[in-house]
């Protein structure tokens, strides 16, 4: 099984678009130490993604885990993986060195050059610098990891240069996704915005893929390969099922935008799940809001996503304007670049993005 370990609820920063309190609440041994025997108990393979609030806060129980699922594979001859979502600030090199030893995937949240806008410290000031060096120091270690920004509304002016940054510093993946909540409010100038920093990025993008400089970038990657291959991306969503989060508390839930919510919870690390309700939950058919229906892009777009829903309209069901306007923008942009690219190299192009 894989859970999602919320270690802790603090967090160093105070990044203006965190929908969640900071709180000193952490994660016990006990909870820790079930929930990774949980995760060996089911399944061919066991699997945990160390998360916050900011992890790195809690090296010691990143270490202890690790310690015991290590011991639990070679009991269990069940193979072990394990990632991390961090902002990268507390970063050192003995802990990539452990890191890299257990094989684990280090993901950085890092906005480029709008961190100074969007994700400043608790005490308010700039972290960039900060951000930046452990960027080099991640990347000189594990130079496959992913650099994932969140874009704030007051950032947006930023968006395209700051991708070419993260690719200027050696970057090759990189996810973006808007900001979503209560605390960013999009407008349609900044949607305006938004459009014109996608079309730079995409030329940017065509310009790297041309001269054999490809990075991944997810929302164009995502919206290509789910076009050639016909793939929906409701059928991404695994509610319930794929990577259950675990709360400071021990209490496992359908998804992380979830937690505190008690009919999407699914039991905890020492009574196990409640798994007549985890197929319940799993099994809930999302759908298609009505104003939807007509729309020739229902089957590319991300309008099933509960959890984003949730944080934008407070139903899981139903598709915010904002999202609405910005899946349309997203894929007439990506489709328009992919055409070019297919034209000038179809060969190259299928070979990208129709491999598995």
């Amino acid at each position: 099984m894989n859970f999602t370990l919320h270690l802790t609820e603090n967090c160093n920063m105070d990044c203006v678009y965190c929908i969640h309190e900071k709180h000193p609440r952490r994660m016990t041994e006990d909870v820790l130490h079930a929930a990774c025997e949980l995760a060996f108990s089911k399944g061919k393979t066991a699997g945990l993604c160390f998360f916050g609030g900011e992890p790195l806060l809690e090296k010691r129980l990143i270490g202890i885990a690790l310690d015991h699922c290590e011991s639990l594979s070679h009991q269990t001859g069940k193979p072990f993986q394990c990632k991390m979502t961090t902002n990268g600030t507390l970063l050192d090199r003995t802990f990539l060195h452990h890191a890299k030893s257990v094989g684990m995937t280090i993901a950085m949240s890092f906005d480029g050059l709008a961190q100074g806008i969007s994700r400043p410290y608790a005490d308010g000031s700039s972290s960039l610098a900060d951000a930046e060096r452990a960027a080099r120091l991640l990347l000189e270690e594990m130079p496959r990891s992913y650099a994932m920004m969140t874009l704030a509304p007051q950032a947006v002016g930023q968006f395209a240069d700051s991708v070419k940054y993260l690719c200027d510093l050696g970057f090759r993946r990189i996810t973006a996704t808007p900001a979503y909540g209560k605390r960013v409010q999009w407008t349609e100038e900044h949607l305006g915005m938004l459009e014109k920093e996608l079309t730079d990025i995409s030329a940017f993008y065509a310009k790297c893929f041309s001269e054999g400089k490809a990075f991944y970038f997810s929302p164009f990657d995502a919206k290509i390969r789910q076009c050639i291959r016909g793939e929906n991306p409701a059928d991404r969503c695994h509610l319930g099922q794929r990577q259950m989060p675990v709360n400071v508390d021990g209490k496992i839930y359908a998804c992380t935008q979830f937690i505190g919510d008690e009919d999407f919870c699914m039991g905890d690390v020492f009574g196990g799940l409640d798994v007549q309700k985890q197929t319940a939950i799993a099994s809930r058919v999302h759908v298609l809001p009505e104003e939807c229906r007509e729309c020739d892009l229902r089957e590319r777009c991300t309008n099933s996503c509960g959890c984003l829903n949730r944080l934008e309209t407070g139903d899981e069901a139903e598709v915010s304007p904002m999202q609405c306007a910005y899946e349309k923008m997203l894929i007439r942009i990506a489709d328009t670049m992919a055409d070019l690219l297919y034209e000038k190299n179809a060969e190259k192009f299928r070979k990208y993005f129709a491999a598995p």
